[in-house]
């Protein structure tokens, strides 16, 4: 399998981090990787990593402003690509096909060969023109997966917050892990 991960520039740069080393870990699994220069600079304001340790993770990665590398074509092969986290900006990029990017164009191209596209969106509260383009991307095939936690599995650090989303995302794309408990349902009950 052969995933592109994306980081822009929004807050919550360890969720794709944190995908990085779960995928490096993965029998089966090669990462391709793009971070915006916004990404860069909350990459390293939000965390104590290094851009180059972060690029360390993948299998290959590219420059976002090579527009004309691998994963701006349909006959580069992928099986799907994620966003994580994703800004505004480049959700709504994604939503109008304004390919300025070789992150927004490997996910325009994602699209437009159907393969599964997963924006992991970073944002609050929204607005109409956020939720349209959210409502536009999934009609487009996208798939919206916002960092929401779950609290049934009692997390105890932000490492288990972190991981409960990126669990989502493994599991979107069928790739086992053990991140996450998986709900089975109340005490007493059927389930």
């Amino acid at each position: 399998m052969r995933l592109i991960v994306g980081i822009s520039g929004a807050t919550g740069a360890i969720y794709g981090i944190r995908l990085l080393q779960v995928l490096q870990r993965a029998a089966g699994v090669e990462t391709d990787l793009i971070i915006t220069g916004p990404a860069q600079q909350t990459i390293e304001y939000e965390t104590e990593w290094k851009v180059d340790q972060i690029k360390a993770l993948a299998t290959r990665v590219f420059n976002v402003d090579d527009l004309v590398a691998g994963p701006s074509s349909g006959s580069y092969l992928r099986d799907g690509m994620v966003v994580i986290p994703c800004s505004i900006k480049t959700m709504s990029a994604l939503a109008y096909s304004h390919s300025d990017n070789l992150l927004v164009r490997a996910g325009d191209v994602t699209l437009k060969e159907r393969k599964p596209l997963v924006l992991v969106v970073r944002e609050s509260p929204l607005h109409l023109g956020h939720l349209r383009s959210m409502v536009q991307l999934t009609e487009m095939g996208a798939t919206i997966l916002p960092p929401v936690p779950s609290f049934y599995h009692r997390p105890k650090t932000i490492d288990d917050i972190v991981d409960h989303t990126v669990a989502r995302v493994l599991d979107f794309f069928g790739i086992p892990h053990d991140l996450s408990t998986r709900w089975k349902g109340l005490p007493g009950s059927d389930g």
